[in-house]
């Protein structure tokens, strides 16, 4: 008997999309709609209802607490589409997913979207721990109810997650050093601009530029490092001033590595003349920095192919509800290395699911 699985392979559509057309549940296109119902036709395609009753016997609710995204900072939504598709696939299982996101520069949000999520009683959570002091406030209300949780994207030790699920920021950032040094063989002068990190809890940025410098160090190659700090991105003139003051006193400088989302910034903020003359590393396929590759403005990208952590996080949750499944404590997304010739093949599933939801 075919499976939903293999229909949704022939149909170059999500799981999700397919049980929403058996279902007859909005949210299909009625192109795809056709397309799906005439294969479901040809394969005599039939519901398990065994199956599907032991399924659907118990309900779970499993709440996401992650940050929001704006036109500016687009990072958080590729996870969050991620947990979208997974959510998909997993609501036949009686598992239902519900999304609560808060300002990623707003402590106070962070505490009332968990008061809403905690209200709702969930049986778990996923959750990005972005500030570390309400962070400990929210895990001690976990604990006490016994709700299991995972870890997504920020990695923080100390507390009872049954797993993590995001990049090894510091093996990153050793992969960022040695990128640089290739780009700049001899000319080992770089600009570390660090954004918004004194805002909250943000390890990855730190194990990246820990990682960094530990390539050098590790490798005897002597080099020398600028640190540019910039916590306020809305005034794009005062930042443009700050880099070429600082490009224009430190004239050796061959690189600059952005060990966050926001590179594109960077390399919009830098003198088109001054940028030819640069290696440009950051992290993350945002859609800003996508552009900025194609442009030629950056060098390389580091992907940590957040939509896939999304995914996954959903995933390990639910075979922990139905089958009791524990996951292995730290689940490292691949280290990704993206340039302009390999963009097009990186992440399909990603720009798959979004080309399916805009059909």
């Amino acid at each position: 008997m075919i499976t939903i699985k293999e229909i949704a392979e022939i149909a170059n559509v999500s799981v999700g999309t397919v049980d929403r057309v058996i279902h007859g549940r909005d949210g299909v296109s009625k192109k795809t709609k056709e397309r799906v119902q005439k294969i479901l036709t040809e394969k005599n395609f039939k519901i398990n209802n065994i199956a599907r009753s032991l399924a659907m016997k118990k309900k779970y609710n499993l709440s996401v607490l992650m940050p929001d995204f704006d036109a500016d900072n687009l990072f958080w939504k590729s996870p969050l589409l991620g947990v979208s598709k997974a959510a998909e696939e997993v609501l036949s299982f009686g598992i239902e997913v519900k999304t609560f996101t808060f300002n990623q520069l707003d402590k106070k949000s962070y505490l009332n979207s968990f008061q809403k999520l905690i209200d709702g009683s969930p049986e778990a959570v996923i959750l990005t721990p972005l500030f570390l002091n309400e962070t400990k406030t929210i895990i001690s209300q976990l604990d006490k109810k016994k709700i299991p949780y995972i870890f997504l994207n920020i990695e923080i030790n100390g507390f009872n997650n049954i797993s993590f699920i995001g990049q090894d920021s510091y093996k990153g950032g050793y992969l960022s050093g040695k990128l640089m040094h290739l780009c700049t063989q001899k000319n080992t002068n770089y600009l570390i601009t660090d954004i918004e990190s004194k805002l909250y809890n943000n390890n990855a940025i730190e194990g990246r530029i820990k990682g960094f410098y530990s390539y050098f160090n590790k490798n005897k190659i002597p080099f020398n490092a600028v640190s540019l700090s910039f916590e306020d991105l809305n005034n794009l003139d005062h930042v443009k001033q700050q880099l070429k003051q600082l490009l224009d006193t430190h004239k050796n400088i061959s690189g600059v590595l952005v060990p966050s989302s926001r590179i594109s910034i960077i390399s919009n903020c830098i003198d088109s003349k001054k940028l030819k003359k640069l290696s440009l590393i950051g992290f993350d396929t945002t859609e800003q920095n996508v552009a900025c590759l194609k442009n030629d403005k950056i060098t390389f990208l580091i992907s940590q192919k957040s939509f896939n952590q999304g995914l996954k996080s959903v995933k390990i949750m639910a075979e922990y509800l139905i089958q009791n499944n524990l996951p292995h404590q730290k689940i490292y997304s691949p280290l990704e290395i993206i340039t302009k010739e390999n963009l097009e093949f990186s992440q399909q599933e990603k720009w798959h699911y979004i080309d399916e939801i805009k059909s």
